[in-house]
């Protein structure tokens, strides 16, 4: 018996995401499927362990911090500095822990991370420890 590992599709949940922009802010949760989660995040976490902890980065890039779960604000940047991977983007950390949809604003983080590696770079903040 073959066991094939199921692939992650990150365009399809790069677009499943975006689709909260034709919903009201702070709308309704966006459903992935777990699995696809959970694959996303084991990817994310190969690409993070082979990039160096020390990044040199090159202007122009946009430089964004505190995100804490606020979707709606999330795809605000993007809309206002441009989407991955016509603009570079540096976020600072603490992405999750007061907005209604942390979630949605890591997943689509890492799936840009995943897509992006090179042109989009997330550093740890205090909210992203394992205590």
């Amino acid at each position: 018996l073959i066991c094939k590992a199921p692939m992650l599709d990150v365009d399809k949940m790069i677009g499943t995401l975006l689709q909260a922009r034709t919903n009201q802010p702070d709308g309704e949760y966006i459903r992935l499927p777990q699995q696809d989660i959970t694959l996303l995040c084991r990817t994310a976490r190969d690409i993070f362990l082979a990039q160096p902890t020390l990044l040199e980065l090159v202007s122009p890039i946009n430089i964004c911090g505190d995100v804490h779960g606020q979707y709606a604000d999330l795809l605000r940047i993007f809309e206002f500095g441009g989407f991955p991977p016509s603009s570079n983007y540096l976020f600072l950390g603490d992405y999750v822990d007061r907005g209604r949809l942390g979630i949605e604003t890591i997943c689509l983080l890492l799936c840009y991370k995943v897509k992006y590696p090179n042109n989009f770079f997330l550093l740890r903040g205090n909210h992203e420890c394992a205590s």
